[in-house]
């Protein structure tokens, strides 16, 4: 009886159960076996030992490639969608030229809608099964969007963003409107199915004190919300950051003075922190989220990475779209490896690293750790199928790699949207 409601996923099996920063990390199993039950992971290990465990369970015979956990974005952004690719901008311009009057499109909700499906198609056809989303300003369109994840069965952790200056006036919002706004939306939607929210303030260039407070307020009222936003991405707009808030020795203080930093938060890029600021963020526990291709394609710089190592914050990847060159994570792991070959403090990144960063570094962040991110037992079973295609050059690597690492090292440097095969979320295959 339990074996019949067993399904067992047979194949290549790598993933990182602790942090191979700090240790091995990395498990693997050239014919491995993955048991799932009920959504759930009940066993992994080698095929004929699980089989042994369940054998009259349903077997999927996915060895043409190899099977890791689900990828996990810590930021992208929902209304970018359709303008990745926006060549010779820098941070400000690209906002202002570019970005902005694209996201006031999303006033229009079927617009917004139309494009939260694309959104949601283009992180699961990388492989993406959980992301930290930065959404719209409109209210209306974060309604759709919510409506749109729910049913993508995705896991999604998003919410209203809130701006008063600095932008187009049809982004700006009120602090009484913004607190009304969010606490709706966080009411209806927190913790619906896989469904998280998080308090977004744009960024403090774009904020007022007044927004902040209205920010500490939502997180008071709603314990268990996320907190996310932009940190220290580039010189010019630290520089403004500096200005409008004078009374702040550092760009993370200004979050930090309204209760902004702490477990559940997440802040993008932080390419150029103070030593200070890295102190803050490891004290209380919050995230960075790594977005190397977009801190490329707009110039930002280099992420300090042996930094953040050394002062003990957490940091997993992000895409960015779309000042990040698209939804692939694995793209964005091998971004992170070659950025750091060019510093001269650089990090030289291993393979096994590098899955860790995509996976499980993720799942800490969001302080999802006991939910997903690895093959651990009662876990959830959300997972990725990379299958070359025949004849291609990958497929050609990974038929002669002869280690874990050869394949992981391949499937990074080579791998995109066309190798993802099929994408499990609680054990069931999303449609692509």
């Amino acid at each position: 009886m339990i074996g019949a409601m067993t399904r067992i996923i047979r194949g290549v099996l790598m993933h990182a159960p602790s942090s191979p920063f700090h240790g091995p990390g990395l498990e693997a199993f050239s014919d491995g076996g993955l048991a799932i039950q009920g959504g759930r992971i009940v066993a992994v290990g080698a095929f004929v030992e699980v089989r042994g465990q369940y054998p009259d369970a349903e077997v999927s015979d996915l060895r043409e490639g190899v099977i890791l956990p689900g990828f996990v974005d810590l930021h992208v952004h929902y209304p970018q969608a359709r303008i990745i690719g926006a060549l010779g901008y820098r941070l400000l311009d690209w906002l202002e030229d570019h970005t902005l009057p694209e996201e006031a499109r999303l006033a229009d909700v079927t617009y917004a809608r139309a494009l939260a499906k694309d959104f949601l198609r283009g992180l699961l056809k990388n492989g993406t099964t959980t992301a930290l989303v930065f959404g719209s300003h409109f209210a209306a369109a974060m309604e759709v969007f919510f409506e749109e994840a729910l049913a993508s069965g995705l896991r999604i952790l998003a919410g209203l963003v809130l701006s008063d200056r600095n932008l187009r006036p049809e982004l700006h919002t009120t602090p009484q409107r913004a607190y009304q706004e969010s606490l709706s939306l966080a009411r209806k939607w927190h913790e619906r199915g896989k469904l998280r929210y998080v308090v977004t303030p744009r960024f403090s260039l774009s904020c007022s004190e007044a927004i902040l407070e209205v920010c500490q307020q939502i997180q008071k009222e709603l314990p268990g919300t996320f907190f996310t936003s932009h940190l220290n991405e580039m010189p010019e707009e630290i520089a403004t950051v500096r200005k409008l808030f004078p009374w702040a020795d550092s760009y993370c203080q200004t979050y930090d003075r309204f209760g902004l930093v702490g477990g559940h938060a997440v802040f993008a890029h932080n390419v150029y922190p103070q030593d200070a600021e890295l102190e803050c963020l490891a004290s209380y526990r919050s995230a960075v989220a790594h977005c190397p291709c977009s801190n490329a394609f707009i110039g930002s710089g280099i992420f300090p990475l042996r930094r953040h190592l050394e002062a003990g914050v957490k940091f997993g990847l992000g895409t960015d779209v779309a000042g990040g060159t698209g939804f692939g994570i694995l793209k964005e792991g091998l971004m992170a490896y070659l950025t750091q070959r060019l510093l001269p403090e650089g990090y030289l990144l291993t393979a096994p690293q590098l899955l860790y960063l995509a996976t499980r570094a993720g799942a800490e962040a969001l302080s999802l750790q006991d939910e997903i991110g690895d093959f651990g037992i009662d876990k959830a079973a959300d997972l990725v199928y990379v299958k070359p295609p025949r004849g291609s050059s990958l497929e050609a690597v990974l038929r002669h790699a002869e280690t874990p690492e050869q394949v992981l090292g391949a499937v990074f440097t080579m791998a995109s949207e066309a190798d993802i095969a099929e994408v499990f979320v609680d054990g069931e295959e999303r449609l692509m």
